[in-house]
Formats: structure tokens, C-alpha cells, sequence
């Protein structure tokens, strides 16, 4: 019998596959536990537009990051560290404070985890941060570091 994963099920295949798997497998415990339907024509019209929904989806977030990446390569954020002799710099700007100066600065959501910082700033200065909005885009924000 072939039947339409709703889940991800072990040793049989991912969710969405269709599976071909004996009667008794799918009458006992594979439509029992909803963790797959039966392959009518109906169900297979069924998946095949949730999967063009899903990509149409897909799609739209793919180009909303790609805009929010380009309108964020204009924008940014000024922060201020504790200076003592010498230029040396107090304390460090961390992507927490970065991720709360856009908030109040700049009126954007970034989430912290999103900021790729591989080091808190310790330098005063420009710094171009990278900004993980989706798997496949990355923008760039730009931080100035002044002196207090």
C-alpha cells in the first residue's frame, strides 16, 4: 500500500514522502497513530499543493530578507565605551547591546542570535556586522563605536 508521511517516521522516510509499505504495517500502525494517509488520487492533489503553497512561502520570506538585507546595509547604530590613557578601551560592545541599540535607534527587531559577532568590539571605530535573516542572505550592519 502506498501512503503520504505526515511525519517524519524512522527507518521509513521523511514527511511528505509517499512510502510504499505493507497492508498490514499501514492498517496497524501507520494510519492508527495519523502519522501517515492513505495515497488516493485525492490526497495526492492534496500534497502536491501544499508543496506549491510551501514554495510560493518560501519564496516571499526568501525576497522579504533580501530587502530587509539591503535597506540594512544603509542603516547605522552609534554606541559608546569608556576610554582611559591611550585610546585603551573599558568593557566590550556585545551583539546583546548592538541587538538593543537597533531597537531604540533604528526601530528594527534584530535578535541577537542573528548577529554573527565572533568577538564582542573591543576597538573604537566603524565595524560592519554580519546579520543572519535567512539561510541563503546575510546583511551587513554598520556600528559606530565612539568614546564616551
Amino acid at each position: 500500500m502506498k501512503v503520504i508521511l505526515l511525519e517524519d517516521v524512522k527507518a521509513l522516510g521523511k514527511k511528505g514522502q509517499i512510502v510504499n509499505v505493507s497492508d498490514g504495517y499501514a492498517r496497524n500502525m501507520i494510519l492508527p497513530k495519523k502519522l501517515g494517509l492513505e495515497a488516493t488520487p485525492k490526497n495526492l492533489n492534496d500534497l502536491k499543493l501544499q508543496k506549491a503553497n510551501e514554495e510560493k512561502v518560501a519564496k516571499e520570506v526568501y525576497e522579504a530578507a533580501q530587502a530587509f538585507a539591503k535597506d540594512l546595509e544603509t542603516k547605522e547604530i552609534i554606541l559608546t565605551l569608556k576610554t582611559g590613557e591611550g585610546g585603551r578601551t573599558f568593557g566590550s560592545v556585545s551583539s546583546k547591546e548592538i541587538s538593543e541599540a537597533a531597537k531604540k535607534q533604528l526601530n528594527l527587531d534584530i535578535d541577537k542570535k542573528k548577529l554573527q559577532l565572533p568577538e564582542p568590539i573591543r576597538t573604537l571605530g566603524v565595524t560592519q556586522v554580519p546579520v543572519r535573516l535567512h539561510p541563503k542572505v546575510t546583511g551587513t550592519l554598520k556600528v559606530w563605536v565612539k568614546e564616551a
